[in-house]
């Protein structure tokens, strides 16, 4: 699996729950920790909850280790 079928796979779970105002953005000129950060908007502490949600179980279905989720319990923010 390549690093843009990962991108792809990311945007699709996101377009699956709805997520508005999606951005990819390239940051491997930036960092070495990652090469894309993926920012997108939700309707709702819920529709939040649930976007983290499914782009983790889509990752975990490509067998994508996800090293960890922050500001879940909240929901206002996730990474």
């Amino acid at each position: 699996m390549t690093l843009n079928d990962i991108k792809k796979a990311v945007v699709e779970a996101l377009e699956d729950i709805k997520a508005f105002d999606i951005e990819v953005i390239d940051v491997r000129k930036m960092t070495t920790v990652t090469s894309f950060m993926v920012i997108a908007s939700a309707n709702s502490i819920r529709q939040t909850k649930a976007l983290a949600h499914n782009v983790c179980k889509k990752m975990m279905s490509l067998n994508i280790h996800v090293n960890g989720v922050e500001g879940e319990k909240e929901g206002e923010w996730i990474s």
